[in-house]
């Protein structure tokens, strides 16, 4: 975050290490509410959540749910519930969910709207909690380790060395996350065979596909996944096996809250049509059949792994870190900009990474032709100097939000929506909810044709959607990459 400085060295330190403080209290609620819902409180219908024109998502940070790639969005349930957004006409947001032992109480705690983690239908869940028309049906495997050397055996000696039945994990000791349904079926295997192994519990922050890796690297024995999570995984840990089958086929859906009947009724009926689309075949084929794109979740660029946004991570750092901005900002800007394309040109003529426009651009240095390390600190330029002009706003966050729109559609606008907003009762310094809805009304005559209006039209609804992808996508990397190492 942008901080002003001082004079006095030592007074520069002391201001910084109490903003910090306070600004790091702010932007941890803000990673629970306003990546969310700004009312968490409230529960949201279907009619809320058009009225709101966003769908929010609690998802985990793996393969088969949400992940990111080089800036990009992917993951198997993400796809497929953008597809939803999209057919409701509203905006898809993000909430990244740290600890698994909490994912039922945030979604009924209203801080997303659909849970999307690779969820199984469990009977005590649904005591909870509704679910979906499934997705998904897979058994539950068990994850063992190929023995030493079994590059160079054959088939048969092998399988000597792995379990086959059930019977043989008498005495093992088997790690699986204490809440889940592998933890329940391995309760209930204990029981059918009448013997007993030990059920190590693990962490609510760990996910499966970590725990397969956790088996491949030997820290673990044994685990137990979805057969659908074993076959993406085992791609890239070529020494486990998971042929080993310990359930029959079971449900894995979308669960939303109880609060949310309608909800719930229109993503039934659109998954019952959607399941039966080559769009839907091509997002299972792309996530279970092609190594191509389970491969991007293992990639230095990936959240998953590599824990790198873009190959311009280290001179957005440097850049931001000299001007007091959170890098992480600063590259979810130049992602909503350019997708981290240094070519790219729009329509308009706005070039580069920061999507300079021709008659702004030379005002902070930057040309078509400038290297990247000049167009980002030209785009820092900009805005540390939007930033200054947002003196007004006391809110930290909410003059970051004043500062993303300015970047966007220009200080003039957003202080024409700023007086519609105080005219028509809202609070001018505050952009959730009130200076960003009369940013959206800029494209409809009946504003910008007000007397106030100093500016005249725009494409309000550009900025609008503007400022909350890009700050929705911060928080998301706050969640996934770190700040500085």
């Amino acid at each position: 975050m942008k901080v002003k400085s001082a004079k006095n060295t030592v007074s520069f330190f002391v201001i910084l290490f109490v903003l910090s403080i306070l600004l790091n209290c702010q932007n941890h609620n803000a990673s629970k509410t306003l990546v969310g819902r700004a009312n968490p409180d409230k529960q949201n219908d279907l009619k809320e959540i058009l009225k709101d024109n966003r769908l929010v998502i609690l998802v985990e940070n793996s393969t088969t749910s949400y992940f990111i790639y080089k800036g990009q969005k992917m993951g198997f349930e993400y796809e497929i519930l953008n597809e939803f957004a999209k057919s409701l006409g509203v905006k898809l947001e993000v909430n990244i969910i740290n600890d698994l032992n909490n994912v039922i109480n945030e979604l009924n705690e209203g801080y997303g709207d659909i849970l999307a983690c690779n969820f199984t239908v469990t009977k005590d869940r649904k005591k909870e909690i509704d679910f979906s028309e499934p997705i998904l049906r897979a058994p539950q495997v068990l994850v063992q380790r190929l023995p030493e050397g079994w590059e160079h055996m054959k088939k048969n000696e092998i399988e000597k060395h792995l379990i086959r039945d059930p019977i043989q994990l008498s005495r093992k000791t088997i790690h699986v996350w204490n809440k889940s349904s592998y933890y329940d079926r391995l309760i209930n295997l204990q029981h059918e065979m009448g013997d007993t192994f030990i059920i190590a519990p693990l962490d609510g922050n760990l996910i499966a596909e970590e725990a397969v890796e956790m088996v491949s690297k030997g820290i673990i024995d044994y685990t137990v996944v979805d057969k659908n999570v074993a076959i993406i995984n085992q791609r890239y840990n070529k020494n486990v096996d998971t042929k080993m089958l310990l359930s029959f086929e079971q449900q894995i859906a979308f669960a939303v809250r109880k609060e949310s009947p309608l909800l719930r009724k229109k993503l039934n009926s659109w998954l019952k049509e959607f399941k039966q689309t080559t769009k839907f075949k091509y997002i299972k084929h792309k996530y279970y059949d092609l190594s191509e794109y389970t491969d991007k979740s293992q990639s230095e660029y990936s959240s998953i792994k590599g824990g790198k946004i873009s190959g311009f991570d280290n001179i957005i750092k440097n850049a931001s870190k000299k001007r007091g901005w959170d890098w992480r900002l600063v590259a979810s800007i130049i992602y909503q900009e350019s997708k981290f394309t240094l070519e790219n040109e729009s329509w308009a003529g706005a070039y580069g990474l920061m999507q300079f426009m021709p008659s702004v651009g030379p005002i902070y240095g930057v040309y078509p032709d400038s290297p990247p390390e000049v167009q980002i600190e030209g785009g820092l330029k900009k805005l540390s100097y939007n930033y200054k002009q947002w003196a007004s706003i006391k809110d930290s966050i909410q003059r970051i939000k004043f500062t993303i729109a300015t970047y966007n559609a220009g200080m003039g606008h957003v202080l024409d929506a700023q007086k519609l907003a105080e005219k028509y009762g809202k609070d001018p310094h505050k952009w959730d909810d009130n200076v960003e809805i009369y940013m959206r009304y800029l494209s409809d005559p009946k504003y910008y044709k007000d007397p106030l209006v100093k500016f005249g039209y725009i494409r309000g609804n550009e900025t609008f959607n503007y400022t909350r992808a890009v700050y929705a996508r911060y928080l998301e990397y706050k969640k996934l990459f770190k700040e500085y190492v």
